[in-house]
């Protein structure tokens, strides 16, 4: 816990310190992105004749599959999954431009030790086109995590059906089993997609390759990156909540949309982009934590390894050791430079208290 209220307050103080930039340039590059999300949780369960028509086939599958259609998971499930669908399609071309490009931006402004404000259009071009790869590989992620949790329920299902134990309460048992473990599946797979973004804006590189690097640096830390995700969704949950009880249900009940509720609803989409960069802010903040963590991982064991040739005495052995003493300081020397580069009061607080640093 301890460690993600440090990374949310180097989130916060690195948003304030380009608080011009961010609240600008990047907030108004993710604003159609932020009003499509919110007219669609409006426009397409009242007006779009997707919804039902992707609900009836999800139904349809559900039941050809085998599920129980007495559960009342399946069928919130059903409801939940065609409302997300459809609201996928409908934002899909605003998230793959504007919301890529504002998270570039991000990216442009926090990979850089001494940021130049705006980044160049080169620079963004190039840090776009990893992402947009590594968006379209996050979506079949999600789509093969839907899909995985679904085969092993269906197993389930047809293994307790067989089993003689279909009553009531074990298919209840079961269905409350079956949430807890889609919410699990589906949360890791939403951190790990989002971490690969950020990967793919740092690292440039994109597509499957990002996916690798963010599920092997997320190892260990998946409840700092819950804990980091939560609050997020939680700020954007709401500013939705605002948006239908003061824009959705104010026209529906007056059925004029007058300038004032125009006005109110930029502003609130206003808000919603900024909460979205800060999140990516939040996001890139973890990344580099992941990243000094992994480094500092790679040293303790280099050195234990080390330690261990250094025991031994021998001729191949003490060569072995010059070999692994020079990698070593190599890598020690990455280490300082990451740590000075993202974390440099950290670096001056442990040199001022007389620690031990990293010596190059």
């Amino acid at each position: 816990m301890a460690k993600t209220t440090k990374i949310i307050r180097r989130s916060i103080y690195i948003f304030l310190q380009n608080y011009q930039h961010f609240t600008t340039t990047v907030a108004v590059l993710a604003i159609p992105f932020a009003a499509s999300i919110l007219l669609s949780q409006a426009l397409v369960p009242s007006s779009s004749s997707l919804l039902p028509l992707i609900h009836n086939r999800l139904k349809t599958l559900f039941q050809a599959a085998g599920f129980p259609p007495s559960s009342e998971f399946f069928s919130i499930l059903s409801l939940k999954l065609s409302q997300t669908i459809s609201s996928s399609i409908f934002t899909l071309p605003f998230s793959l431009t504007f919301l890529l490009l504002a998270k570039a931006s991000i990216i442009q402004v926090l990979r850089q030790h001494k940021p130049t404000f705006p980044p160049s259009f080169s620079s963004l071009f190039s840090a776009f086109s990893p992402l947009f790869h590594t968006y379209i590989c996050n979506s079949f992620l999600i789509l093969s995590a839907n899909a995985t949790v679904f085969s092993l329920l269906l197993i389930a299902f047809n293994f307790l059906e067989g089993s003689g134990f279909s009553s009531p309460n074990c298919i209840l048992f079961l269905s409350a089993a079956g949430a807890v473990l889609y919410s699990i599946v589906l949360a890791n797979a939403l951190i790990i997609s989002n971490l690969a973004l950020i990967i793919s804006g740092m690292e440039s590189c994109g597509g499957y390759l990002a996916i690798l690097k963010a599920c092997v640096l997320i190892r260990g830390r998946t409840s700092v990156a819950l804990s980091l995700a939560l609050p997020a969704n939680l700020v954007l949950a709401g500013i939705e909540a605002l948006f239908q009880y003061r824009i959705v249900r104010a026209y529906r009940l007056g059925g004029v949309a007058s300038h004032s509720m125009a006005f109110e609803g930029m502003f609130i989409a206003y808000l919603y982009s900024i909460s979205v960069v800060l999140d990516t802010v939040i996001s890139c903040m973890f990344y580099k934590s992941c990243k000094i963590g992994s480094w500092i991982e790679q040293e303790d064991r280099i050195s234990y390894y080390s330690h261990q040739t250094d025991t031994a005495g021998d001729d191949k052995q003490g060569r072995q050791q010059g070999r692994i003493g020079c990698f070593c300081h190599h890598y020690q020397q990455l280490a300082q430079c990451l740590i000075l580069d993202f974390y440099p009061d950290f670096y001056r607080k442990e040199k001022k208290q007389g620690l031990p640093m990293i010596r190059t």
